[in-house]
């Protein structure tokens, strides 16, 4: 496969179980950067074993951090990937006939559809999880990274076209993870609720529960995935009520901030 002009791009910590496969599924990426924020696995050693070149970043927050690693492309056109996903064969066929085209014309950005394995095997009702669209092809002189500490996203102006094909993304592999990663998703969240001053509304919270599991179990098809799809929308009502006690906290004891940054960052799961 011809490479193209393209720079696929990987913020990693601790990603030494994912990253060979992340980046061997782009193989007509002309270059492969990986930003790692200070891991202590092979994660660095895997990546140069497997053609990226790695740059060291101290942890800026998933917005910041991918701003940065744009910048630190030799290419104009992106491929933001997580180290938990990869391109299915599909994907980087149609990518490469595709890309030549799309990298001459004016649009700023492209989607991808991305489909989650969950508990080792696919989901297939929930909505989330079966032909997502995200923005992760993108030109770093028409779009950028919103700022947000998670939950961040690529903002463009214009209509941008979509890929058909699936992106894979191996989602969590195991509940552990899964709840490590809801306790560090809700702090970075509450950090930035707390710098905008947002008022604490803990009468909502017992509504927020119930609403965010109603949204995700029946709306958005949860129940049809069995009792994977019962673990996905009680997980996720879950975090929505948890941000809301933890905001609470913070506001009350703010003391609690510093204490709670000291304990995640040795259990620290970004994606």
């Amino acid at each position: 496969m011809p490479t193209l002009a393209l720079t696929l791009v990987v913020i990693t910590h601790n990603e030494a179980h994912t990253i060979a496969r992340c980046l061997d599924s782009v193989p007509f990426a002309a270059e492969k950067l990986v930003v790692d924020s200070g891991s202590d696995d092979d994660t660095v050693a895997i990546a140069r074993a497997h053609g990226a070149r790695v740059v060291h970043q101290d942890w800026l927050g998933f917005g910041a951090q991918r701003n940065f690693a744009t910048g630190q492309c030799h290419h104009d056109w992106i491929l933001a990937l997580d180290a938990d996903e990869y391109l299915s064969p599909s994907l980087a066929a149609e990518m490469a006939q595709r890309l030549p085209a799309l990298m001459e014309g004016p649009a700023a950005a492209a989607w991808l559809r991305r489909n989650t394995i969950y508990m080792g095997r696919p989901m297939r009702w929930y909505r989330p999880s079966v032909g997502e669209k995200l923005a992760r092809l993108y030109h770093r002189g028409r779009a950028r990274w919103s700022d947000a500490r998670v939950h961040e996203s690529l903002q463009f102006q214009g209509s941008a076209p979509t890929f058909d094909a699936p992106l894979h993304h191996v989602n969590n592999p195991t509940l552990p993870h899964k709840q490590l990663k809801v306790l560090r998703y809700a702090e970075l969240k509450c950090r930035d609720w707390l710098e905008k001053g947002k008022p604490v509304r803990m009468w909502q919270a017992p509504f927020v529960y119930v609403l965010a599991f109603v949204k995700d179990y029946v709306f958005r098809l949860a129940m049809l995935d069995g009792w994977r799809g019962f673990l996905i929308a009680q997980t996720a009502a879950s975090y929505a009520l948890y941000k809301r006690m933890r905001y609470y906290e913070m506001r009350h004891n703010p003391g609690s901030v510093a204490e709670a940054e000291a304990i995640l960052k040795h259990h620290r799961i970004d994606r």
